[in-house]
């Protein structure tokens, strides 16, 4: 369905138009005619499916820019999408003067305090850093009449749910409630249950899920193989990016810093890092100064890249879910992408779990050989020489080709020429930290602690039964 035939107002569709948007996604098609009537909202799908703009759209549509109060807030479980989100709602809002501010941990408090000064109609915000600015009353909800749980499974997975319920039952009952989720786990549907009045669920299966348009292979690779088994495909697949996925901050410092030094442009992302590295990571992998980004699960996740062809799990995702979400980072926007994911031998009772649980078609592959990535390594020098010769980038070096062939044979210039192109690679010599395999296939249970920590939070564990006890006059509040 074409945007013209949703009935949008002429600035949205005008804004919808300027950002090279015509066909309305699945989700865009189900889930705005419903948001637009105030309607709570339950939206199953994923990142890449183009929910932002089903729940922006609407908000923009009703927020008021000549009113001094929040009008709207987007909870996001990660800064980094607290900031895609915010930039895309300003590129929607810009029609009609909506701006939004995006605030979030690891980020200066001072800095963040000058720009709600500006009185934006709309907050973008991970959980903890919001509750920091209501205890500093530097963002009041009592004016709140739409709230967006954006990502709401993850929210949970990182501990964050307890905040959630406190910051809702903060906010006015008369208010339209809209949570997106890939999946809806038993405690998510109670905070649905308890906190949306008669929600319209909308389930989108979105490639992403499917992944029919990424090949999938799986290789047995010993832990301490990993660092070279990795050189070995890079060689032989030559990513024009890639996103390569370890399972912790150490996995992640480690490897980064053995591929730089193997010659590869390479950089780390991780919840440890300063704000200011974080961006300028991002920044130079958007750009393509870095094709390799090493990434941990959270600090990857809503990083919406476009062009990424590879994912490496160098480790073993938990449960297939995060499969899912790893390998989408590629193959998006109709392309086809790759992912490699390597297992330990201990680990190939975990991988069939994964194989099982999402219906992928997954192959199992041997290692490349070091005479087969030498080969592509080759092949690939060869084609560069190829291209230099069709446009003719060679002229004025005749005379020199001359001189050489005068000296040398043909076989061996060529063979040196060769050799030039080829990326100067150096052999591995930092050894890697080992990682506990993963053994159990059991869905692990959500790390409450460790999401708090990364996101700088102080909602302890106290709160969880006063949020229960103050929750119940909420149940079922009147729409």
């Amino acid at each position: 369905m074409k945007f013209e035939e949703l009935d949008l107002p002429p600035y949205l569709l005008k804004s919808v138009q300027s950002m090279g948007f015509t066909e309305a996604t699945s989700i865009q098609e189900k889930i705005l005619p419903v948001a637009r009537k105030g309607r709570d909202v339950i939206g199953q799908a994923q990142t890449g499916t183009g929910k932002t703009a089903a729940f922006a759209l609407p908000i923009i549509e009703k927020v008021d820019p000549e009113d001094p109060n929040v009008q709207a807030l987007i909870l996001t479980p990660t800064r980094e999408l607290a900031v895609q989100v915010s930039e895309e709602v300003n590129r929607l809002g810009r029609t009609k003067n909506v701006k939004s501010v995006a605030v979030y941990g690891g980020a200066d408090m001072g800095r963040q305090i000058r720009e709600l000064k500006s009185r934006p109609p709309i907050i973008v915000a991970t959980p903890g850093r919001y509750m920091d600015h209501t205890r500093r009353r530097t963002i009041r909800p009592q004016a709140v009449s739409t709230v967006v749980l954006d990502e709401a499974d993850e929210m949970l997975s990182m501990g964050f749910i307890e905040d959630i319920e406190t910051i809702l039952e903060a906010i006015p009952n008369e208010r339209q409630t809209l949570l997106f989720s890939a999946t809806m786990p038993s405690r998510l549907k109670k905070v649905a249950d308890r906190f949306m009045t008669e929600p319209q669920t909308v389930s989108v299966k979105a490639k992403a899920m499917t992944v029919s348009n990424i090949e999938q292979f799986a290789l047995k690779v010993p832990e301490k193989q990993k660092l070279s088994v990795l050189g070995r495909l890079l060689d032989f697949e030559d990513p024009d990016l890639a996103i390569i996925f370890g399972r912790t901050k150490r996995r992640v410092d480690e490897l980064s810093e053995a591929l730089e030094h193997q010659g590869y442009a390479a950089a780390g992302l991780h919840g440890d890092m300063k704000q200011a590295g974080r961006t300028n990571v991002l920044h130079r992998f958007k750009q393509g100064a870095i094709k390799y980004l090493v990434a941990t699960d959270v600090a990857a996740r809503g990083i919406d890249v476009t062009g990424v062809t590879h994912v490496f799990n160098f480790d073993l995702p938990q449960d297939a879910e995060s499969y899912v979400h790893r390998i989408g980072r590629t193959g998006r926007a109709g392309h086809s992408g790759k992912s490699y994911t390597f297992a330990a031998p201990v680990e190939m009772d975990h991988m069939a779990m994964i194989e099982k649980a999402t219906k992928g078609s997954i192959k199992h592959i041997d290692v490349p050989s070091e005479h087969e990535a030498d080969i592509a390594r080759q092949e690939r020098a060869a084609h560069q020489l190829k291209n230099i010769i069709e446009k003719e980038e060679h002229t004025g070096l005749e005379p020199m080709a001359e001189k050489l062939l005068e000296e040398h044979d043909q076989v061996t210039v060529v063979a040196a020429a060769l050799s030039m192109l080829q990326k100067d690679k150096k052999e591995p010599v930092k050894k890697l930290t080992g990682e506990r395999p993963i053994v159990s296939k059991q869905k692990r249970k959500p790390a409450g602690k460790q999401g708090r920590v990364q996101q700088g939070r102080g909602a302890g564990g106290r709160q969880k039964n006063q949020s229960r006890n103050r929750g119940k006059s909420h149940r079922r509040r009147s729409g």
